[in-house]
């Protein structure tokens, strides 16, 4: 299977095709976009019933656009990486994006495995890595988007 933040950031780019992005700024805006949605997914693994939150997301049972992990998602986007930039209506766009690409992510992940389940172990281990893991690089990488030079 391939790992959580990969695919995560093929269904970014595919979705954000349609998108105009200054080219400058679209390494940044489409790492942010993919940080925010795998820092949304770690966040929520940390908290109590958060399991059953993501396990809900994935297979379907919940309405990506109604889900608290796609809200978080499009807060940590708003708040680390758009409200740095001027990207106006591209912005908005891409915040829009979030849901489709949150609902597309489970039917990925089912994909991959091949029989239909998610394999849950390897995505939480994942989610749930400390520092060496998804958490310690999303936080590193989003820290260092915007450092001063």
């Amino acid at each position: 299977m391939s790992s959580i933040s990969d695919l995560i950031l093929q269904q970014v780019k595919s979705a954000a095709g349609n998108v105009q992005i200054p080219s400058n700024l679209q390494n940044q805006v489409l790492g942010g976009l993919s940080d925010s949605i795998l820092g949304s997914l770690t966040q929520t693994a940390a908290k109590a019933g958060g399991i059953d939150q993501i396990k809900s997301l994935l297979t379907g049972a919940t309405d990506a656009a109604k889900s608290p992990i796609t809200a978080l998602a499009g807060n940590l986007f708003q708040n680390n990486i758009l409200s740095k930039l001027n990207l106006g209506s591209a912005g908005t766009a891409l915040t829009a994006l979030i849901p489709g690409i949150m609902g597309k992510l489970g039917g990925i992940i089912k994909d991959q495995d091949g029989d239909g389940d998610v394999d849950f172990n390897d995505i939480l281990l994942t989610l749930k890595g400390g520092s060496n893991g998804l958490l310690g690089a999303a936080t590193s990488l989003l820290g260092g988007l915007f450092k001063a030079k």
